[in-house]
């Protein structure tokens, strides 16, 4: 519980009803986009500018109450669920786009606006801000920064953290710090915005972001390749690049995915191939065309079974919106859904596909496959039950021999979702013993009491490795 006093102190800051504590506010913060997590705060607070958030943390500070900052909790790995109680901040009061700068090439922002929102006004003024997470309508910028999100288009354009070039941002003892600027070079003392992005709220709480825009693409052009061979579709990615091709966005989708999202959006898509590639390039016309004609005769060596170009931008956007609701359109198979990511090297992405199938099996579940070919990320999403405990146990298990077969394969165990509470068990397995060491160094002279968005990426205990057995 807190202290009557500390809660007055907090409506004095942000006023009497934008501080709450009544069963509705904390039961609706005590979630996030992750299953099965819950736990309760004991207050939400909702300021309105960076000296309120200031202000809110000095007196959190002093009577040393936790407080985790919040966007619309649509994250996946419980980065928002409050296990040790404390605040939860939620920042969408602070929503607003500060300055368009159009001869920096930069817009300056408030952590709490919708990341769609911001798109839509940039690509008003003729310009373009690539990061694109499937949550975008959704998802605050605050908390894509929190997770360095990526999206469909992170091949070609990188993710957040390519965009992200300055941050004001308050700490755990309500001191107001500012990093980078308006600046393509800088390179003053360490890095702190690269430092902040992707911290996932244990180091600070971001207040504004100025962030680098690019004039968008004069053409685009969409393809589908379809594939009754695995490794066809694998092989196409890496011939792809090896071609010097770097497309705007490289999809996968396995059979499993494909039969539900052709199911939810009625595109009418072969539900006997095993593999799908969504491939979308975008540049300057003539290059755009080269390299859809060469990416069609990539695909045809590979042995694709069909190939289809999309014939007018509707038809292309009706295509990446059913990828993009791959997620949605799984959620309606069973009561529980849990779509979680891992990365490998793109050249073992059938590997690890295969891997998975492999492991679904041996653990008796469910599991489709989605995911950003391009660079290897991949969404193995299990669906289940949450009140049946026995097969949760088992998806459970199976997504542990998940992260390790991605381990084994070069890769990693989170790709753009963040560590959280889901993956702080298996952090150790990735940055080793004193990996770990060093990032609680790092967060220790941020937090030295361990207020912000405390029980996140550092565990308790790491899970045991198991060894892997496999054909």
């Amino acid at each position: 519980m807190l202290k009557p006093e500390l809660i007055a102190k907090l409506r004095a800051i942000v006023g009497e009803r934008h501080f709450r504590n009544d069963p509705e506010a904390l039961v609706a913060h005590s979630y996030d986009g992750t299953p099965m997590l819950q736990s309760l705060p004991h207050g939400v607070i909702y300021p309105d500018s960076t000296e309120q958030v200031a202000a809110v943390m000095k007196a959190l500070s002093e009577y040393r109450v936790p407080l985790v900052s919040r966007g619309s909790g649509s994250n996946l790995c419980g980065g928002t669920v409050p296990v040790e109680g404390g605040v939860v901040m939620v920042m969408h009061r602070m929503n607003r786009i500060v300055e368009t700068d159009t001869e920096n090439l930069t817009v300056t922002v408030q952590p709490g606006l919708i990341t769609a929102a911001l798109i839509a006004h940039v690509e008003s003024l003729g310009l373009f801000y690539p990061p694109d997470p499937s949550s975008m309508r959704i998802s605050t910028i605050g908390g894509n920064i929190a997770e360095c999100s990526g999206g469909l288009r992170g091949l070609k354009y990188g993710t957040t953290k390519d965009y992200v070039i300055g941050l004001e941002a308050v700490l755990a003892s309500g001191e107001i710090i500012r990093t980078g600027g308006k600046l393509m070079k800088d390179v003053a003392g360490y890095d702190l915005t690269k430092l902040l992005v992707g911290s996932e709220g244990t180091l600070a709480i971001i207040t504004e972001a100025t962030l680098k825009l690019i004039p968008p693409p004069k053409a685009k052009k969409t393809m589908l390749a379809m594939y009754r061979d695995l490794y066809g579709a694998a092989r196409t990615v890496s011939r792809i690049i090896e071609n010097r091709i770097i497309p705007a966005t490289l999809e996968f989708m396995d059979n499993p995915t494909i039969r539900v999202v052709d199911d939810f959006a009625k595109l009418g898509l072969p539900l006997d191939m095993e593999a799908i590639l969504l491939i979308e390039q975008d540049g300057d016309p003539a290059t755009v065309e080269a390299d859809i004609a060469r990416i069609r005769e990539i695909c045809a060596m590979e042995s694709a079974d069909r190939v289809e170009v999309a014939e007018s931008r509707e038809e292309a956007e009706k295509l990446l919106t059913a990828r993009r609701s791959a997620f949605t359109a799984l959620a309606r198979l069973r009561p529980t859904t849990i779509l979680e990511d891992a990365t490998v090297p793109r050249s073992r992405i059938a590997d690890m596909v295969l891997r998975i199938n492999e492991i679904a099996r041996k653990y008796d579940v469910t599991i489709a496959t989605f995911g950003h070919a391009g660079d290897g990320n991949l969404h193995p999403t299990a669906t289940t039950d949450a009140r049946d405990l026995e097969e949760v146990h088992r998806v459970e298990a199976a997504f542990a021999e998940i992260f390790e077969a991605s381990i084994e394969l070069g890769g990693t165990i989170t790709g753009e979702h963040g560590v959280g509470l889901v993956k702080a068990p298996y952090l150790e397995w990735k940055v080793g013993a004193s990996g770990i060491e060093v990032m609680r160094g790092i967060k220790a002279a941020f937090d030295p009491h361990g207020l912000l968005n405390p029980g996140k990426v550092f565990a308790k205990e790491t899970k045991k490795r198991v060894v892997l057995q496999h054909g």
